[in-house]
């Protein structure tokens, strides 16, 4: 065989080469270190399965490993493909939408409270106002979760936030804690806090404990006009006198705010923010004076008490306006404290009574007006009297015949004597003048519950009706229609229509005054100066001398009468006049209810008339009359 070298003699070189290669040296002692040569004998090949002399195979992927990584394909496909398709889903359709709901569940809304109008007197000085409080409420179920601490010692769950919260609140701990025990989710524990109170309270950050702003209603003067004002409920909405009547007017437009909190509501800075501003409400102006309101009241009251009477009224009204000045009722509720009133609201303008002698100023005016009598016409008056031959009248004292002229049957307050001139008068020209002053219709006065009064219709007055309405009896009033009466005669013969309201300020600071009041002519100027000048002869000579004003020329009328009130029979004493009569400004009206000292007017009402009309005329600043009054005689 050529061209191939024996098999043996390959493997022989490959050995002699072995040995022909350099030892290597020792590098530590430069020596030559001999090779060690492996053992001798058989040379072990392990060969992996599957392969042939080392190398894999060379052969076809089997079947099942094909369909394997095949179905891990599709699979990691789908599922990219799902997440995919989610993320288009979520990003791009509905991207706007979903961040608009996460959005929506950040937001909280806030209610901005509209402020309720303040109301004032005639100078500005405020009768009723809003201050700023806060009410502070709890939800029992997030309070159980307090976790309590170590350093300080603070108990956890209701005990913990009772300890922290008593003394900031004035409560006693106990209590409080007891109070914030249970499952309910709004429980009120304090209202009407302070602002520095509250204030404390946020700070802490406790949760489940809400800090609410509210307005809160404050009459700074306490019963001052309280009978005027009335009050709110605890929710700011009136429930008695002007804050009833105009609530609607003094309520303000609640508002509301709307911001992204944080996760202890906290407003998010740069967040989302939409606020609607809240509206106060308009503000009233009375024409009430609080210094003459307060003398009338302090006053009235005064002599409720040393009279023993049931109650009274009092008014103060400028002649020529209608101006309310003051008007008091005795008790007058405190709006502070609705709860703890003794007199009721507005009865001068609700009750009803008979207004007796002062009536006859009514009857003297239709006299005049009519030429039945002038103020001078001589009259012999007894002690009864009858008109018709039934029916029988007297006067309050007994006493002969008397000769007194129209005025001094006025000046003495004769009820017999008013029978026998105004016996003449036609028995509808009596209702008609009654009716002209203003009885049995509301005076217009911008109170809640005001009355008409009784004034029957002519057909309905039986036999001694028609002529007991002439000194003021079988016909009931208010104390402000008899007060509207002097007011009248005062005036010129003109009615002017009693207001209270002297005008509005919008909440941007625009003031509307009151409209106008309407005004009639019920008796001639030349009949309402005679009998102006006849009261003077009341003051002067007759039954209303304690009336009298130091330096001021006054005229008046003193009333005494019957009253039911619950089907018991009672009286009204009263004195109403007019300052100064020389130049009148004021008309006065003091009504006192059952008094037990005395029934006479002359002697209950007319002094607190003479305290109260002084007082009022040095605070408007009227001059004293010049002159002394002339006056026509009493008697002939």
């Amino acid at each position: 065989m050529t061209g191939r070298a024996p098999v043996g003699s390959v493997r022989s070189r490959a050995r002699t080469e072995q040995t022909r290669r350099p030892v290597p040296a020792n590098r530590a002692t430069g020596t030559t270190v001999p090779r060690q040569r492996p053992p001798a004998g058989p040379r072990t090949v392990v060969v992996p399965p599957g392969t042939r002399g080392g190398r894999p195979p060379s052969g076809p992927v089997q079947p099942g490993s094909r369909r394997r990584m095949a179905f891990l394909t599709v699979l990691v496909v789908l599922a990219l493909a799902v997440f995919g398709g989610r993320l288009v889903y979520v990003q791009g359709l509905r991207g706007s939408v979903i961040a608009e709901q996460a959005r929506n569940s950040r937001l909280i809304s806030v209610a901005l409270l509209g402020g309720r109008g303040e109301i004032t007197d005639a100078d500005g000085k405020p009768l009723a106002t809003s201050v700023e409080r806060y009410d502070i409420s709890v939800n029992q179920r997030l309070v159980a979760t307090f976790a309590g601490s170590v350093n300080p010692a603070v108990p956890e769950g209701p005990a913990g936030v009772a300890a922290i919260l008593a003394p900031l609140l004035d409560m006693n701990a106990a209590e409080l804690g007891g109070t914030l025990v249970g499952n309910r989710q709004f429980v009120y524990i304090r209202k009407g806090v302070l602002p520095e109170v509250a204030r404390e309270v946020r700070k802490l950050g406790l949760s489940g404990v809400n800090v609410d702003r509210v307005a809160e209603r404050v009459y700074p003067n306490g019963t001052l006009a309280g009978n005027v004002i009335g009050f709110v409920n605890s929710n700011g909405v009136g429930l008695a006198g002007l804050e009833a009547s105009l609530n609607p007017r003094l309520t303000g437009t609640a508002g509301s705010e709307t911001y992204e909190s944080g996760r202890k509501g906290q407003a998010i800075p740069g967040g989302y923010s939409q606020d609607t501003p809240a509206t106060q409400g308009d503000s009233l102006q009375l024409t009430l004076l609080s210094d003459v309101q307060w003398k009338a009241q302090s006053a009235l009251d005064a002599q409720v008490a040393a009279t023993g009477s049931d109650s009274g009224s009092l008014i103060v009204m400028d002649v020529k306006t209608g101006e309310i000045y003051a008007l008091a009722d005795s008790g007058s509720v405190d709006p502070n404290h609705p709860g703890e009133a003794s007199g009721s609201l507005s009865s001068a303008v609700s009750d009803v009574f008979e207004p007796g002698s002062t009536g006859k100023v009514i009857t003297m005016s239709a006299i005049l007006d009519n030429k039945i009598a002038d103020p001078l016409s001589q009259w012999e008056v007894p002690y009864t009297y009858s008109p018709d031959g039934h029916e029988t009248f007297k006067d309050s004292h007994e006493h002969g015949l008397l000769r007194l002229t129209t005025t001094g049957v006025l000046a003495e307050s004769s009820n017999t004597g008013t029978v026998m001139i105004g016996q003449n008068l036609p028995v509808q020209t009596r209702y008609d003048y009654l009716s002209k002053f203003g009885f049995g219709a509301k005076t217009g006065i911008e109170m809640p519950g005001e009355s008409n009064g009784i004034l029957h219709p002519v057909d309905s007055w039986q036999r001694r009706d028609k002529f007991a309405v002439l000194f003021g009896q079988a016909v009931s009033v208010t104390a402000i229609q008899a007060t509207q009466v002097f007011a009248t005669i005062a005036n010129g013969g003109v009615r002017v229509q009693p207001h209270i309201i002297k005008g509005w300020t919008s909440p941007d600071g625009t003031y509307t005054p009151a409209e106008a009041p309407a005004s009639t002519q019920v008796v001639s100027p030349e009949t309402a100066k005679t009998v102006l000048t006849m009261m003077q002869s009341v003051v002067d000579d007759g039954t209303g001398s304690n009336a009298q004003i130091p330096g001021y020329q006054v005229a008046g009328k003193t009333g005494t009468a019957q009253n039911w009130v619950g089907g018991v029979q009672g009286i009204t004493s009263s004195f109403i006049g007019v300052a100064p009569a020389d130049d009148p400004r004021i008309a006065v009206a003091v009504i006192l209810h059952n008094p037990r000292t005395s029934v006479y007017g002359g002697t209950v009402a007319a002094p607190v008339f003479s305290d109260v009309a002084g007082y009022t005329l040095s605070e408007l600043g009227v001059a004293p009359s010049g002159t002394p009054s002339t006056l026509f005689p009493t008697t002939w």
